[in-house]
Protein backbone atom coordinates (compact mmCIF):
# COMPACT_ATOMS: atom_id res chain seq x y z
CA UNK A 1 0.00 0.00 0.00
CA UNK A 2 2.76 2.02 0.91
CA UNK A 3 4.25 1.87 -2.80
CA UNK A 4 1.37 2.49 -4.28
CA UNK A 5 0.53 5.47 -2.30
CA UNK A 6 4.18 6.86 -3.38
CA UNK A 7 3.33 6.02 -7.08
CA UNK A 8 0.16 7.88 -6.97
CA UNK A 9 1.79 11.26 -5.57
CA UNK A 10 4.54 10.83 -8.17
CA UNK A 11 3.16 9.30 -11.32
CA UNK A 12 1.72 11.85 -13.28
CA UNK A 13 1.10 10.06 -16.45
CA UNK A 14 0.27 6.52 -17.64
CA UNK A 15 3.76 4.40 -17.29
CA UNK A 16 5.91 4.23 -20.29
CA UNK A 17 7.32 0.06 -21.06
CA UNK A 18 10.02 -0.10 -23.62
CA UNK A 19 10.46 -3.56 -25.57
CA UNK A 20 13.77 -4.04 -27.48
CA UNK A 21 13.93 -5.92 -30.68
CA UNK A 22 16.49 -9.19 -32.03
CA UNK A 23 20.16 -8.20 -31.05
CA UNK A 24 18.67 -4.73 -28.99
CA UNK A 25 19.71 -6.06 -25.29
CA UNK A 26 22.88 -6.54 -23.63
CA UNK A 27 23.79 -9.88 -22.39
CA UNK A 28 25.96 -11.00 -20.08
CA UNK A 29 27.27 -14.48 -19.19
CA UNK A 30 28.27 -16.01 -15.51
CA UNK A 31 28.93 -19.19 -13.92
CA UNK A 32 25.74 -21.74 -13.96
CA UNK A 33 24.21 -21.91 -10.16
CA UNK A 34 25.99 -18.70 -8.97
CA UNK A 35 23.43 -15.89 -7.90
CA UNK A 36 26.37 -13.67 -7.00
CA UNK A 37 29.97 -13.28 -8.74
CA UNK A 38 31.81 -11.65 -11.91
CA UNK A 39 29.55 -11.10 -15.11
CA UNK A 40 31.07 -10.93 -18.55
CA UNK A 41 29.65 -8.97 -21.29
CA UNK A 42 29.77 -10.91 -24.23
CA UNK A 43 26.66 -8.61 -26.39
CA UNK A 44 27.70 -6.16 -27.18
CA UNK A 45 31.42 -5.58 -26.80
CA UNK A 46 33.79 -4.24 -28.83
CA UNK A 47 37.30 -5.37 -27.05
CA UNK A 48 37.12 -9.14 -27.71
CA UNK A 49 33.95 -9.04 -29.62
CA UNK A 50 34.22 -12.30 -31.73
CA UNK A 51 36.06 -14.09 -28.95
CA UNK A 52 34.44 -13.71 -26.10
CA UNK A 53 30.89 -14.36 -28.24
CA UNK A 54 31.95 -17.54 -29.80
CA UNK A 55 32.93 -18.80 -26.25
CA UNK A 56 29.68 -17.84 -24.32
CA UNK A 57 26.97 -17.59 -27.05
CA UNK A 58 27.44 -20.03 -29.24
CA UNK A 59 24.46 -22.35 -28.09
CA UNK A 60 22.56 -25.34 -29.38
CA UNK A 61 18.96 -26.02 -29.28
CA UNK A 62 17.09 -28.34 -26.74
CA UNK A 63 13.93 -29.59 -28.46
CA UNK A 64 12.83 -31.19 -24.70
CA UNK A 65 12.58 -27.90 -23.49
CA UNK A 66 12.33 -25.67 -26.55
CA UNK A 67 15.42 -23.44 -25.33
CA UNK A 68 18.72 -22.75 -27.29
CA UNK A 69 21.47 -23.40 -24.29
CA UNK A 70 24.73 -22.36 -24.03
CA UNK A 71 27.55 -25.14 -25.60
CA UNK A 72 29.50 -23.94 -22.55
CA UNK A 73 27.56 -25.89 -19.96
CA UNK A 74 29.40 -23.81 -17.08
CA UNK A 75 27.81 -20.85 -18.25
CA UNK A 76 24.55 -18.93 -18.02
CA UNK A 77 23.30 -15.92 -20.29
CA UNK A 78 21.64 -13.16 -18.35
CA UNK A 79 20.19 -9.81 -19.03
CA UNK A 80 21.13 -6.91 -16.67
CA UNK A 81 18.12 -5.43 -14.79
CA UNK A 82 19.63 -2.19 -13.82
CA UNK A 83 18.34 1.20 -14.06
CA UNK A 84 14.81 -0.12 -13.93
CA UNK A 85 15.80 -2.77 -17.09
CA UNK A 86 16.39 0.53 -19.42
CA UNK A 87 20.37 -0.43 -18.96
CA UNK A 88 20.22 -3.33 -20.98
CA UNK A 89 18.59 -1.56 -24.28
CA UNK A 90 19.98 1.43 -23.64
CA UNK A 91 23.62 2.03 -25.19
CA UNK A 92 24.64 -1.62 -26.59
CA UNK A 93 28.07 -1.46 -25.70
CA UNK A 94 28.43 0.98 -22.80
CA UNK A 95 31.91 1.37 -22.63
CA UNK A 96 34.32 4.40 -22.80
CA UNK A 97 35.35 3.80 -25.95
CA UNK A 98 32.04 3.83 -28.07
CA UNK A 99 30.54 7.05 -26.01
CA UNK A 100 33.95 8.72 -26.58
CA UNK A 101 33.36 7.68 -30.66
CA UNK A 102 29.32 7.97 -30.01
CA UNK A 103 28.58 4.33 -32.66
CA UNK A 104 25.64 5.56 -33.47
CA UNK A 105 24.95 1.59 -34.40
CA UNK A 106 25.12 0.71 -30.27
CA UNK A 107 22.77 3.89 -29.27
CA UNK A 108 19.93 2.15 -29.36
CA UNK A 109 16.80 3.17 -27.33
CA UNK A 110 19.05 5.78 -26.11
CA UNK A 111 17.55 9.38 -27.52
CA UNK A 112 14.19 7.87 -26.97
CA UNK A 113 14.65 7.38 -23.07
CA UNK A 114 16.20 11.06 -22.93
CA UNK A 115 12.89 11.74 -25.66
CA UNK A 116 10.61 10.71 -22.50
CA UNK A 117 12.56 11.67 -19.46
CA UNK A 118 12.24 15.04 -21.06
CA UNK A 119 8.85 14.73 -21.37
CA UNK A 120 8.34 14.27 -17.74
CA UNK A 121 8.96 10.54 -17.87
CA UNK A 122 10.81 9.47 -14.48
CA UNK A 123 12.89 5.98 -14.55
CA UNK A 124 11.46 3.48 -12.23
CA UNK A 125 8.25 5.22 -11.82
CA UNK A 126 6.60 5.73 -15.20
CA UNK A 127 9.49 4.42 -17.51
CA UNK A 128 11.29 1.21 -17.65
CA UNK A 129 12.61 -1.14 -20.05
CA UNK A 130 12.77 -4.85 -21.51
CA UNK A 131 15.59 -6.45 -22.69
CA UNK A 132 16.02 -10.30 -23.06
CA UNK A 133 17.68 -12.97 -24.40
CA UNK A 134 16.53 -12.79 -27.93
CA UNK A 135 18.08 -15.93 -28.95
CA UNK A 136 15.08 -17.96 -27.51
CA UNK A 137 11.97 -18.20 -28.67
CA UNK A 138 9.18 -15.45 -28.61
CA UNK A 139 6.53 -18.01 -27.16
CA UNK A 140 8.63 -19.12 -24.34
CA UNK A 141 8.11 -18.57 -20.79
CA UNK A 142 11.31 -17.25 -20.02
CA UNK A 143 10.56 -14.67 -22.14
CA UNK A 144 6.76 -14.22 -21.18
CA UNK A 145 7.32 -14.50 -17.62
CA UNK A 146 9.64 -11.43 -17.87
CA UNK A 147 7.40 -9.24 -20.10
CA UNK A 148 4.50 -10.27 -17.32
CA UNK A 149 6.91 -9.36 -14.23
CA UNK A 150 7.55 -5.73 -16.03
CA UNK A 151 4.36 -4.98 -16.95
CA UNK A 152 3.25 -5.71 -12.86
CA UNK A 153 6.77 -4.27 -11.84
CA UNK A 154 5.11 -0.81 -14.08
CA UNK A 155 1.76 -0.60 -12.95
CA UNK A 156 2.15 -0.85 -9.71
CA UNK A 157 4.99 1.71 -9.46
CA UNK A 158 2.97 4.23 -10.88
CA UNK A 159 0.51 3.76 -8.31
CA UNK A 160 -1.95 1.17 -10.43
CA UNK A 161 -2.48 3.03 -13.89
CA UNK A 162 -1.74 0.71 -17.14
CA UNK A 163 0.89 0.49 -19.11
CA UNK A 164 2.09 2.43 -22.68
CA UNK A 165 4.18 -0.54 -24.83
CA UNK A 166 6.70 0.88 -27.35
CA UNK A 167 8.58 -1.95 -28.71
CA UNK A 168 10.66 -2.30 -31.77
CA UNK A 169 11.65 -4.74 -34.04
CA UNK A 170 10.86 -8.56 -33.15
CA UNK A 171 9.92 -6.97 -29.72
CA UNK A 172 6.76 -6.75 -31.78
CA UNK A 173 6.68 -10.26 -32.03
CA UNK A 174 7.19 -11.19 -28.66
CA UNK A 175 4.25 -8.91 -27.67
CA UNK A 176 1.92 -10.65 -30.27
CA UNK A 177 3.10 -13.62 -29.02
CA UNK A 178 2.09 -12.66 -24.92
CA UNK A 179 -1.02 -11.10 -26.05
CA UNK A 180 -2.33 -14.83 -27.76
CA UNK A 181 -0.87 -16.56 -24.65
CA UNK A 182 -1.53 -13.88 -22.07
CA UNK A 183 -4.57 -11.93 -23.62
CA UNK A 184 -6.26 -11.32 -19.98
CA UNK A 185 -2.91 -10.24 -18.26
CA UNK A 186 -1.91 -7.81 -20.97
CA UNK A 187 -5.87 -6.72 -21.12
CA UNK A 188 -5.56 -5.78 -16.95
CA UNK A 189 -1.95 -4.06 -17.27
CA UNK A 190 -1.72 -2.24 -20.98
CA UNK A 191 -3.75 0.77 -22.35
CA UNK A 192 -1.85 1.46 -25.35
CA UNK A 193 0.97 -0.30 -27.78
CA UNK A 194 2.99 1.48 -30.48
CA UNK A 195 5.23 -0.82 -32.42
CA UNK A 196 7.70 0.01 -34.74
CA UNK A 197 9.09 -1.29 -37.68
CA UNK A 198 7.38 -5.52 -36.33
CA UNK A 199 8.03 -7.80 -39.35
CA UNK A 200 4.37 -9.15 -38.49
CA UNK A 201 4.84 -11.24 -42.36
CA UNK A 202 8.46 -11.62 -41.61
CA UNK A 203 11.81 -9.94 -43.13
CA UNK A 204 12.26 -12.69 -46.07
CA UNK A 205 14.74 -11.58 -47.76
CA UNK A 206 17.11 -10.40 -44.28
CA UNK A 207 16.19 -13.67 -42.49
CA UNK A 208 16.74 -16.04 -45.20
CA UNK A 209 20.27 -14.64 -46.21
CA UNK A 210 21.17 -14.85 -42.01
CA UNK A 211 20.35 -18.37 -41.74
CA UNK A 212 22.59 -19.32 -45.09
CA UNK A 213 25.49 -17.02 -44.81
CA UNK A 214 25.38 -15.23 -40.99
CA UNK A 215 24.41 -11.62 -40.33
CA UNK A 216 26.54 -8.26 -40.57
CA UNK A 217 25.47 -6.33 -37.58
CA UNK A 218 27.68 -3.14 -38.62
CA UNK A 219 29.08 -2.47 -41.86
CA UNK A 220 32.28 -0.07 -42.70
CA UNK A 221 35.14 0.04 -40.23
CA UNK A 222 33.18 -1.12 -37.62
CA UNK A 223 32.71 -4.16 -38.65
CA UNK A 224 36.60 -5.01 -38.13
CA UNK A 225 36.02 -4.27 -34.27
CA UNK A 226 32.88 -6.29 -34.03
CA UNK A 227 31.59 -9.95 -34.18
CA UNK A 228 31.90 -11.72 -37.81
CA UNK A 229 29.58 -12.63 -40.36
CA UNK A 230 30.43 -16.22 -40.01
CA UNK A 231 30.60 -16.26 -35.75
CA UNK A 232 26.89 -14.79 -36.27
CA UNK A 233 26.03 -17.47 -38.97
CA UNK A 234 26.44 -20.36 -36.43
CA UNK A 235 24.32 -18.76 -33.83
CA UNK A 236 22.06 -17.81 -35.86
CA UNK A 237 21.23 -21.63 -37.47
CA UNK A 238 20.40 -22.68 -33.57
CA UNK A 239 18.21 -19.30 -33.21
CA UNK A 240 14.29 -20.25 -32.32
CA UNK A 241 13.49 -16.61 -32.73
CA UNK A 242 15.23 -15.86 -36.55
CA UNK A 243 13.23 -19.04 -37.82
CA UNK A 244 10.16 -16.81 -35.96
CA UNK A 245 11.19 -14.01 -38.61
CA UNK A 246 11.33 -16.26 -41.84
CA UNK A 247 8.44 -15.27 -44.75
CA UNK A 248 5.06 -15.99 -43.67
CA UNK A 249 3.71 -18.42 -46.17
CA UNK A 250 0.25 -18.20 -45.29
CA UNK A 251 0.35 -14.52 -46.62
CA UNK A 252 -0.34 -13.45 -49.64
CA UNK A 253 2.76 -11.42 -50.87
CA UNK A 254 2.27 -9.01 -53.66
CA UNK A 255 4.74 -11.43 -55.11
CA UNK A 256 6.16 -13.95 -53.50
CA UNK A 257 10.43 -13.65 -52.03
CA UNK A 258 12.68 -16.16 -53.38
CA UNK A 259 16.09 -17.57 -53.04
CA UNK A 260 17.56 -17.49 -56.32
CA UNK A 261 20.52 -19.80 -57.06
CA UNK A 262 23.07 -20.29 -60.06
CA UNK A 263 23.89 -23.40 -60.66
CA UNK A 264 26.54 -25.35 -62.68
CA UNK A 265 25.69 -28.89 -64.02
CA UNK A 266 28.49 -30.24 -65.88
CA UNK A 267 28.50 -27.90 -69.10
CA UNK A 268 24.63 -26.28 -68.39
CA UNK A 269 24.42 -23.34 -65.86
CA UNK A 270 20.75 -22.36 -64.64
CA UNK A 271 19.18 -20.25 -62.43
CA UNK A 272 17.26 -21.79 -59.56
CA UNK A 273 14.86 -20.45 -58.05
CA UNK A 274 13.14 -21.44 -54.11
CA UNK A 275 9.85 -19.90 -52.72
CA UNK A 276 8.76 -19.70 -49.35
CA UNK A 277 8.47 -23.31 -48.83
CA UNK A 278 10.94 -24.91 -51.39
CA UNK A 279 13.64 -22.80 -49.77
CA UNK A 280 13.91 -25.20 -46.81
CA UNK A 281 15.08 -27.69 -49.33
CA UNK A 282 17.79 -25.35 -50.16
CA UNK A 283 18.63 -24.93 -46.56
CA UNK A 284 18.48 -28.43 -45.91
CA UNK A 285 20.83 -29.40 -48.36
CA UNK A 286 23.55 -25.78 -48.47
CA UNK A 287 24.00 -26.65 -44.43
CA UNK A 288 24.15 -30.33 -44.32
CA UNK A 289 27.84 -30.18 -43.81
CA UNK A 290 27.88 -27.20 -41.61
CA UNK A 291 29.89 -27.64 -38.22
CA UNK A 292 31.92 -25.36 -35.95
CA UNK A 293 34.76 -26.45 -33.63
CA UNK A 294 34.03 -25.67 -30.30
CA UNK A 295 37.03 -26.68 -27.19
CA UNK A 296 38.37 -29.33 -29.91
CA UNK A 297 35.50 -30.98 -30.64
CA UNK A 298 33.28 -30.63 -34.01
CA UNK A 299 29.40 -29.38 -33.35
CA UNK A 300 27.02 -30.03 -36.67
CA UNK A 301 25.15 -27.21 -37.01
CA UNK A 302 22.67 -28.09 -40.11
CA UNK A 303 19.35 -26.71 -40.83
CA UNK A 304 17.45 -27.32 -37.74
CA UNK A 305 13.97 -28.66 -38.55
CA UNK A 306 13.57 -28.88 -34.69
CA UNK A 307 13.06 -25.40 -34.37
CA UNK A 308 11.63 -24.72 -37.82
CA UNK A 309 8.56 -27.23 -36.27
CA UNK A 310 8.47 -24.53 -33.44
CA UNK A 311 8.73 -21.90 -35.45
CA UNK A 312 5.51 -23.03 -37.44
CA UNK A 313 3.60 -22.97 -34.34
CA UNK A 314 4.84 -19.59 -33.39
CA UNK A 315 3.64 -18.65 -36.92
CA UNK A 316 -0.16 -20.34 -36.20
CA UNK A 317 -0.50 -18.41 -32.93
CA UNK A 318 0.81 -15.04 -34.54
CA UNK A 319 -1.85 -15.54 -37.36
CA UNK A 320 -4.36 -15.88 -34.48
CA UNK A 321 -3.79 -12.83 -32.89
CA UNK A 322 -6.13 -10.17 -31.91
CA UNK A 323 -6.40 -6.95 -30.13
CA UNK A 324 -8.00 -7.22 -26.94
CA UNK A 325 -11.05 -4.95 -26.15
CA UNK A 326 -10.29 -1.62 -24.47
CA UNK A 327 -6.28 -1.67 -25.54
CA UNK A 328 -5.26 0.72 -28.30
CA UNK A 329 -2.53 0.18 -31.29
CA UNK A 330 -0.66 2.03 -33.23
CA UNK A 331 2.08 1.29 -36.01
CA UNK A 332 5.03 2.74 -36.50
CA UNK A 333 7.03 1.47 -40.07
CA UNK A 334 9.67 2.72 -42.14
CA UNK A 335 9.17 3.43 -45.90
CA UNK A 336 11.45 4.55 -48.60
CA UNK A 337 14.68 2.81 -47.91
CA UNK A 338 15.97 -0.36 -50.23
CA UNK A 339 15.15 -3.28 -48.30
CA UNK A 340 16.45 -7.17 -49.49
CA UNK A 341 13.77 -9.31 -50.22
CA UNK A 342 15.21 -11.54 -52.83
CA UNK A 343 18.39 -13.40 -52.27
CA UNK A 344 20.84 -14.38 -55.41
CA UNK A 345 23.71 -16.21 -54.84
CA UNK A 346 26.14 -17.01 -57.99
CA UNK A 347 25.92 -15.40 -60.84
CA UNK A 348 25.69 -16.43 -64.42
CA UNK A 349 29.53 -16.04 -65.52
CA UNK A 350 30.21 -17.03 -61.95
CA UNK A 351 27.95 -20.36 -61.12
CA UNK A 352 27.94 -22.65 -57.61
CA UNK A 353 28.37 -26.01 -58.45
CA UNK A 354 27.90 -27.29 -55.12
CA UNK A 355 24.85 -25.46 -52.87
CA UNK A 356 27.28 -26.01 -49.83
CA UNK A 357 29.03 -22.98 -51.68
CA UNK A 358 26.19 -20.96 -50.87
CA UNK A 359 27.01 -20.32 -47.09
CA UNK A 360 30.54 -18.81 -48.37
CA UNK A 361 29.01 -16.74 -51.13
CA UNK A 362 27.70 -12.81 -50.25
CA UNK A 363 24.10 -12.76 -51.83
CA UNK A 364 22.97 -9.99 -54.32
CA UNK A 365 19.47 -8.95 -53.20
CA UNK A 366 16.69 -7.52 -54.99
CA UNK A 367 15.22 -5.14 -53.15
CA UNK A 368 11.51 -3.71 -52.36
CA UNK A 369 9.92 -0.59 -50.44
CA UNK A 370 11.13 -0.48 -46.53
CA UNK A 371 13.38 0.18 -43.83
CA UNK A 372 16.27 -1.68 -45.15
CA UNK A 373 15.54 -4.77 -42.88
CA UNK A 374 11.91 -5.15 -42.57
CA UNK A 375 10.00 -4.37 -46.12
CA UNK A 376 7.29 -1.74 -45.59
CA UNK A 377 4.68 -4.77 -46.97
CA UNK A 378 5.42 -6.94 -43.73
CA UNK A 379 5.39 -3.60 -41.46
CA UNK A 380 2.20 -2.59 -42.25
CA UNK A 381 0.61 -5.85 -42.51
CA UNK A 382 -0.43 -6.72 -39.04
CA UNK A 383 -3.48 -7.71 -39.54
CA UNK A 384 -4.97 -5.82 -36.55
CA UNK A 385 -7.58 -3.40 -35.48
CA UNK A 386 -4.88 -0.33 -35.35
CA UNK A 387 -6.12 3.04 -33.95
CA UNK A 388 -3.18 4.70 -36.60
CA UNK A 389 -0.38 3.75 -38.87
CA UNK A 390 2.21 6.17 -40.21
CA UNK A 391 5.02 5.85 -42.08
CA UNK A 392 8.55 7.35 -41.87
CA UNK A 393 10.79 7.37 -44.66
CA UNK A 394 13.89 6.49 -42.07
CA UNK A 395 15.94 3.43 -41.37
CA UNK A 396 15.10 0.11 -39.23
CA UNK A 397 17.28 1.27 -36.34
CA UNK A 398 17.33 5.05 -37.27
CA UNK A 399 13.30 4.65 -36.24
CA UNK A 400 14.15 4.23 -32.32
CA UNK A 401 16.03 8.54 -32.74
CA UNK A 402 13.55 10.03 -35.06
CA UNK A 403 12.24 13.37 -34.44
CA UNK A 404 9.12 13.28 -36.69
CA UNK A 405 8.81 9.89 -34.71
CA UNK A 406 9.10 11.56 -31.58
CA UNK A 407 6.57 13.96 -32.53
CA UNK A 408 4.35 11.04 -33.22
CA UNK A 409 4.63 8.94 -30.57
CA UNK A 410 4.39 12.19 -28.54
CA UNK A 411 0.56 12.78 -29.73
CA UNK A 412 -0.19 9.34 -29.45
CA UNK A 413 0.64 9.11 -25.51
CA UNK A 414 -0.67 12.71 -24.91
CA UNK A 415 2.22 14.00 -23.65
CA UNK A 416 4.42 17.11 -24.91
CA UNK A 417 8.41 18.35 -24.34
Amino acid sequence: RSSQREGDAVADRDPVLLVSGVCGSILHSRRKNKKSGAETRVWVRILLADWEFKKKLWSIYNPQTGYTEPLDDTTEITVPQDDYGLYAIDILDPSLFVKLLRLSSLYHFHDMITMLVGCGYKKGTTLFGYGYDFRQSNRIDQLLDGLQQKLETAYEASGGRKVNIISHSMGGILVSCFISLRSEVFSKYVNKWITIATPFQGAPGYVNDSILTGLQFVEGLESLLFVSRWSMHQLVVECPSVYEMLGNDDFEWKKEPEIKVWRKHGSETSCESYGIKECFDLFDEALEDNELNYGGKKVALPFNHDILKWAKGTRELLNKTKIPQGVSFYNVYGTGVDTPFDVCYGSESAPIESLSQVCHTLPEYSYVDGDGTVPAESAMADGLDAVERAGFAVNHRALLSDKQVFQQIRRWLGVSD
